[in-house]
């Protein structure tokens, strides 16, 4: 941090901070503007780096570690609250940060979780009609965490007619063990219709490194058909995705026969 903040930059973060879900200004300190949410946990923190840019520090670390994209990581004195910081150039490039930073305050672990539990506390689970219930609501919050997650686009395609797109399990509701399991961000893909049913099915999965593969099963026609004729590639693949890729090419992948052509 360089000092004190003049009055045309402190505006301009506090714009950034208020056009990006962070409306609610809070006491600031050691020339940091702090700012909360309404609708996040997530706590913010905003200041200049001199020649370097701006900086932002967050109250998550899983939040701020996933901004691999928007910015580089920051060595800095962390305002008290804040766990990690990274810095971009300019305006922009933290309009950019700031929004992608909240759409993973909505969905990373372990906050989907945490609305489920809140929304479903005085709900009766004793019929198999309550517990479906129960379980749409655990659904209807994972769909809105994977369209925050992948920003409301396909994960393979970049398709971003929302209304299209299926929130994919890796690992099926009904085979998880825990709710935590279930709404874990990272056990699911923002997929295409098309897609979601040849995942679903077995008929692809992912590789490790995002690469698409494609069934053997699959005609080329077939392929051509599905838009699987290329390679194709899941962006933003993290660590915790790839646990629940090894089971489903394990247990979904696998036993569909034919394996990758």
């Amino acid at each position: 941090m360089t000092g004190p903040l003049s009055p045309a930059t402190g505006t301009l973060l506090a714009k950034g901070a208020y056009d990006n879900g962070f409306d609610v200004e809070r006491a600031g300190s050691g020339g940091w503007l702090a700012f909360a949410s309404t609708r996040s946990p997530l706590w913010l923190w905003l200041g200049g780096a001199g020649d370097q840019g701006l900086v932002a520090a967050f109250s998550r670390r899983n939040v701020g570690q996933a901004l691999t994209e928007h910015g580089r990581p920051f060595p800095c004195t962390l305002p008290d609250g804040a766990l990690i910081a990274r810095v971009v150039p300019d305006v922009s490039a933290l309009h950019r940060m700031l929004r992608r930073a909240f759409q993973l305050s909505l969905a990373l672990p372990d906050e989907l979780l945490v609305k489920f539990q809140k929304r479903t506390a005085a709900l009766p689970k004793s019929t198999e009609a309550e517990r479906l219930v129960v379980q749409r609501v655990g659904q209807d919050l994972f769909r809105a965490g994977l369209v925050d997650y992948w920003e409301g686009r396909c994960a393979v395609t970049g398709l971003a007619v929302v209304e299209l797109l299926r929130a994919s399990h890796i690992k099926p509701w009904a085979d998880c063990e825990t709710d935590a399991e279930r709404l874990d961000v990272y056990n699911g893909l923002l997929l295409a219709p098309q897609l979601d049913a040849a995942f679903d099915r077995g008929l692809m999965t992912v590789a490790d490194d995002g690469t698409v593969v494609v069934s053997g099963l699959l005609s080329d026609g077939d392929r051509h058909v599905l838009g699987l004729e290329v390679v194709l590639q899941v962006r933003r693949l993290e660590a915790g995705h790839r646990a629940f890729l090894a089971w489903h090419r394990e247990r979904v992948f696998g036993p569909r026969g034919g394996g990758p052509a």
